[in-house]
């Protein structure tokens, strides 16, 4: 079974529910605490072995490109002021053995369009789908989410989609699977389906942010109509994918804060605010006095 070394980050939304923090910057490069969200997803690429970093932008995700880019005049400044620990910081933002690819998605209809998009990379080869507002995090010396799942797909050849519970009020938020149970944290995944009413969910096993799909994927992505919200869906590819091959459902070890939303970005923040080896201890403390 081929390894993944390829993975798309679709970077191309307006992150409207952060406006105006958005207006000319993308949601993406929102911090959590001294790191933007899409440097803490490549991270986990790499940690899964993944080599070639492919990005979904559109107009306004310039910052992305700067951020994983050699930044000349800031070394020099940093190189002549002597701090040598910030200097090492930003020259190691990304391995040197990473490749960034940048294509952009010429309109945006959508995050099953957006993977296709990267067709041209990717190739015959199987690939991840990291979406980098759902923010993964693991304790210390656990295994990170993505690299949960390559090892999953190396031993069963088939694509992977992360899932948790959600109450049942927020089906509506997320693509639904239905499952047979296959194996520990594994499942078969029966049907799919984007964004139901929540008295029409098959279940309240929600799909959230980080795929491991074959490439066949985009056969069916390319006939693809508009579907939920006049957009091609990642969500209705899968489901197509299904009819040909076995997809499987996979409880990742982690947690999962939604960074697409305030609520779950301030949390995102203070857990990693706690964890921090500058912030931590006093953070805490400074927590534990608020009334």
């Amino acid at each position: 079974m081929k390894k993944i070394r390829k993975a798309v980050f679709p970077v191309a939304g307006l992150g409207s529910r952060f406006l105006p923090a958005t207006k000319a910057q993308p949601k993406e490069m929102l911090p959590i605490v001294d790191k933007p969200l899409i440097q803490y997803a490549v991270e986990e690429a790499v940690a899964a072995g993944i080599t070639e970093m492919i990005f979904i932008t559109g107009r306004n995700k310039r910052a992305i490109e700067d951020h994983f880019d050699k930044a000349y005049e800031l070394e020099v400044e940093l190189e002549a002021a002597g701090k040598a620990a910030l200097l090492e910081f930003v020259r190691n933002v990304i391995p040197k053995n990473i490749t960034c690819i940048y294509i952009r998605q010429s309109a945006p209809l959508g995050l099953g369009h957006a993977v296709l998009c990267a067709r041209p990379v990717v190739g015959d080869e199987p690939f991840a789908v990291l979406l980098a507002d759902d923010f993964m995090d693991v304790d210390a010396g656990q295994t990170p989410v993505l690299a949960q799942m390559t090892a999953v797909f190396e031993r069963e050849g088939a694509s992977l989609l992360a899932v948790q519970e959600v109450p049942r009020a927020d089906t509506k938020q997320y693509g639904i699977v239905s499952v047979t149970p296959y194996r520990a944290n594994l499942e078969q995944v029966d049907s799919i389906v984007e964004k139901p009413a929540p008295e029409n969910a098959p279940s309240t096993l929600a799909v959230v942010g980080r795929y491991v799909l074959t490439n066949r994927i985009f056969d069916y992505l390319e006939g693809l109509g508009k579907g939920a919200g006049g957009e091609i869906q990642l969500t209705d590819g899968i489901a197509a994918l299904m009819q040909a091959e076995r997809v499987l459902a996979y409880r990742y070890t982690g947690t999962r804060y939604d960074c697409g939303s305030k609520l779950g970005y301030l949390k995102a923040t203070v857990a990693m605010g706690r964890k921090h080896p500058e912030t931590g201890p006093e953070f805490s403390k400074y927590l534990l006095q608020i009334k």
